[in-house]
């Protein structure tokens, strides 16, 4: 009886000072703020700042290069003008002028090729010559615009409920005549059906324009009797939906209450083509630039989350998961609680990055974080260093509005010379071996690279999510170098090459977390996996 009942204290028992090894890829699943630690599947992340997730690796994110320096104020819009034969850039700033953009400064450097910079307060410029004021005297540049193509031109329309409507026909700014309506208290304009309408600025009012018009009469649709939660219009936008006979254009009206009012048809004017199939409620909008056109659907930055459309309108408010940022709600959450107010709020998606950015003003005019999802794979990572107020796509290229600067972003390997910095702390894995005490010895870190990355790190033990600074030897380039390695001896090297040193680790516990962390200058780092070796002791 005494042998017997040894017998599964025996079977508990794990066997002592036994070698193993674990492989973990990149955390590609991108970055988690939703799960609870010990939650968290093995190819999240705990923190994922300037990495982005691919399918097959995580990449240091690419940099910016100084499109335009010799602007004054803050960027507060971005605006693409594209006709039959003519495609222009415009940045709106503070200081209330827009400036042409188009073509790229001319920028003065130093005789090592560095950019000259000063420091303003909290910003620092790039100085440059090149830039023209197109339009002066307003009294801001927060503008919504749309192009807008009628008989007499292309144009772009303005407004930011404050200046009156103004107009760009390709070559000149014009205020057009707008009546029945006070033209400066426009604050929002959206191109829907062959009309212009606008947003009246704290008002449950929409206007619109006669069809193929720039100017003229303005009409009114009054939606107050309908907002039963009050508030004011914040957006209107056009959402493109199957409703069981075919594609077609509905307006959708969102309230500052989060209330969406949806109708379909042609001419406001008449009960026959116009009608309101329903009124929803979505969490509250999250700034004026609340929505973007996604394909067939709409997202809206809301306190939930960003929600498409389709999926919103079918669902309850309490209904969880959603909202496309469910991965990162606790950081969304917080956010808009604590940033809703601050001017800057935009979503954008860049084609060629295949990449949905997010943009959060933490401290307006200050510091701007970007919240970035791979739309393959929908991983999400955080974007810092581009202090963004506004964003828009021009050419194809991505590009952003800062302090007296305008940017292409996703450009080049630096930030207009300067380093990137990065770093990730991966899910924390029991590495095969749940409730059993580890010691780890050595761990190895597999990337491909353009050269000799400065990276530090290592393995964080037990939910312990502080930086890991340690340094990380990496081994040195088989091939030659441009202007170093001697021509005809050196061999000559790919553009990207393979790494995987081994480091030296210490740390006892049950679950451990890759870290990395680089600042480099013109490397590229793509991190594919980390393989921890661990020695395996007796049960926690």
């Amino acid at each position: 009886m005494a042998v017997r009942s040894l017998r599964p204290l025996i079977a508990l028992r794990a066997p002592k000072n036994r070698v193993r090894s674990r492989t973990l890829p990149a955390p590609v699943g991108g970055w988690n703020t939703r799960d609870g630690l010990p939650l968290m599947p093995e190819e999240d992340a705990v923190i994922l700042d300037n990495f982005f997730p691919n399918s097959t690796s995580v990449d240091l994110r690419k940099g910016y290069a100084p499109q335009t320096a010799s602007v004054s104020g803050y960027i507060e819009t971005l605006m693409a003008y594209s006709s039959p034969t003519t495609d222009k850039l415009f940045a709106a700033s503070s200081i209330g002028t827009v400036y042409d953009v188009t073509t790229a400064d001319s920028f003065l450097t130093d005789e090592s090729g560095n950019f000259l910079v000063t420091e303003d307060g909290n910003n620092l410029i790039i100085e440059g010559v090149g830039s023209s004021a197109t339009l002066t005297g307003m009294s801001n540049g927060r503008f919504q615009y749309v192009n807008f193509a009628t008989s007499g031109g292309n144009f772009i329309v303005i407004c930011n409920g404050t200046d009156s409507v103004r107009n760009y026909n390709g070559t000149t700014w014009s205020t057009p005549t707008i009546t029945g309506v006070t033209s400066a208290n426009l604050v929002h304009v959206n191109a829907h059906k062959n009309r212009l309408w606008f947003v009246e600025e704290d008002a449950l009012s929409a206007w619109y324009l006669p069809t193929q018009s720039v100017a003229g009469a303005a009409s009114e649709l009054d939606l107050s009797a309908f907002c039963t939660k009050g508030g004011y219009l914040q957006a209107m936008a056009t959402w493109t939906v199957d409703a069981g006979y075919g594609v077609d254009d509905h307006a959708a009206f969102i309230t500052s209450k989060g209330q969406v009012l949806i109708y379909r048809g042609t001419d406001p004017a008449s009960s026959a083509t116009w009608a309101l199939v329903g009124i929803w409620d979505i969490g509250a909008p999250v700034g004026r630039r609340c929505f973007l056109k996604w394909a067939g659907d709409l997202l809206i930055i809301t306190q939930d989350g960003v929600v498409p459309m389709s999926v919103a309108l079918q669902s309850a408010r309490t209904n969880l998961r959603i909202d496309i940022t469910d991965k990162i709600e606790t950081t969304m959450a917080d956010s808009a609680t604590d940033f809703s107010d601050n001017f800057g709020w935009q979503l954008i998606f860049y084609p060629r990055g295949g990449q949905l950015y997010l943009n959060v003003p933490l401290v307006e005019r200050i510091t701007h974080h970007q919240y970035v999802m791979n739309t393959r794979t929908k991983a999400w990572c955080r974007f810092k260093g581009w202090n963004a107020g506004c964003w828009e796509i021009y050419q194809d290229e991505l590009y952003f509005g800062a302090y007296q600067l305008i940017a292409k972003a996703w450009s080049g390997t630096n930030d207009a010379g300067g380093a990137i910095e990065a770093a990730a702390i991966q899910a924390f894995s029991e590495l095969g071996q749940p409730g059993v005490q580890k010691q780890a010895k050595i761990f190895q870190t597999l990337f491909y690279t353009t050269g000799s990355p400065d990276l530090t790190g290592g393995v964080n033990v037990d939910y312990d999510t502080s930086e890991n600074t340690a340094s990380l030897q990496v081994q040195t380039s088989l091939y030659g170098l441009w202007d170093i390695g001697t021509w005809g001896g050196a061999i000559w090297g790919p553009d990207i090459e393979i790494r995987n040193s081994w480091n030296g680790v210490a740390g006892v516990g049950n679950a451990f977390a890759p870290t990395l962390n680089a600042d480099t200058v013109d490397v590229q780092v793509q991190w594919v996996n980390s393989t921890i070796v661990f020695e395996e002791g007796g049960f926690v």
